[in-house]
Parts: C-alpha cells; structure tokens; sequence
C-alpha cells in the first residue's frame, strides 16, 4: 500500500496515511481514462443544432424567371442554397452524441486517475478542514499554505461548510466522494481530500 503524508490546514505534516491498493495503486488504464473524458463531455452535448435542407423550406416552388432570354443565370428556384433565404447544404440535425461506457470500465478509469495523481505526488490528503462556518477567506488561507491553486477539493457529505467555502474562489472545486469523475480529476492540477473523503472513496470504490 501507498503511504502518503497527511497535512493540516496550515500545511504542516502531522502524520501519514496508507492507501489502498485497490483504488490507488492499480495499472493505469490510459485508454480507459481516455474514453471515459471523451464520453462525459460527448454527453453533456444536447445535440439540439439544427437548419433546414432545400426540401424543408417553404416557398420556391415557381421557377424565378424563364430558362432562357433574361441574361440571368437559369434558376429553378428560389430556395436553392445560393439564395438568401435558401436551404443550407448538408445541414446539421438533431442528434444523440451519447457514448455509454459500462459500470466496470468507468470504475477502472477512475481508479486509474486517482493513481495517475498519487504517481504524479499531485494528492494530498488533509487531516481535517476543521469549517465550523462559511468563510472563503480561510479556505483560500488553507489551500495557500499547502502550495495548492488550481484544485479539486474532495470532502465528506457532512462537510458543507467547506464546499460553500470553495465555490468562489477561482480554479477551485468541490465534490464529494461519490461524485468525483475521472474529468474533474485530470483538469484540476491537484486533488486535495480529507481523511474522511478517502475513507469514504476506498470504500466505494474499493
């Protein structure tokens, strides 16, 4: 197992923590990792885009002038796409850009980025945030004295205080446990969670 530096909020080293294998130590899956980026920011397109061809507009049904003797070019209609206010040639459509990744490989991409980040010295887990009220100010505090700026901040489900303390400060999230995805983890430079939060993480994912 990994044995990791535990920090306070002053970014002093007060202990260590072991990791479990089983969700921070496996193979990196880069392939898996890949897709599972590629499938959460394909999903979140809504794929509602959408022009009208030559055949669905209105209008355009009467040749515009004769075939021949005007001097102008021939037209058949006026809803051609040379027009203004034609159809659009191979215009986009409404369409589903789901990809569906099964249960087992989004857990494997997982794991495998929160190994990348332990690999790469970029987790740290912290003791506690010890938020007994909303203060901004003193998270910013907490996350400059572990050298951190753009960061995912993991905390437990009973830890609110300090994920309306993170949401204003810039290139700073927050998530729980059971919401972090493998996107979230990559973006941000670093991951910080608290003991809890790993517990928790091991837990489920384990």
């Amino acid at each position: 197992m990994a044995n990791i530096s535990v920090f306070n909020i002053e970014g002093k080293e007060v202990g260590s923590i072991e990791l479990n294998d089983a969700v921070f130590g496996v193979n990196v899956n880069e392939h898996l990792v890949h897709m599972a980026v590629v499938a959460q920011l394909a999903n979140k397109r809504q794929g509602t885009q959408k022009a009208k061809t030559r055949s669905e507009v209105s209008g355009g049904g009467r040749k515009p002038w004769k075939q021949k003797g005007t001097g102008h070019a021939r037209q058949g209609s006026t809803r051609s796409p040379q027009w203004k206010g034609g159809g659009v040639v191979f215009a986009p459509t409404p369409r589903d850009y789901t990809i569906n990744l099964n249960k087992k490989e989004k857990r494997i991409a997982l794991k495998s980025a929160l190994t990348s980040r332990v690999l790469e010295n970029k987790f740290i887990v912290v003791d506690d945030f010890a938020m007994s009220e909303i203060k901004t100010k003193k998270m910013q505090q907490t996350l400059n004295n572990l050298n951190v700026k753009k960061a995912l901040v993991v905390c437990a489900e009973n830890e609110k205080n300090t994920v309306l303390s993170v949401r204003n400060i810039y290139g700073v999230k927050a998530a729980s446990p059971k919401s972090i995805n493998v996107y979230d983890i990559l973006k941000y430079n670093t991951v910080v969670a608290s003991k809890d939060a790993v517990k928790t993480i091991e837990e489920v994912y384990a």
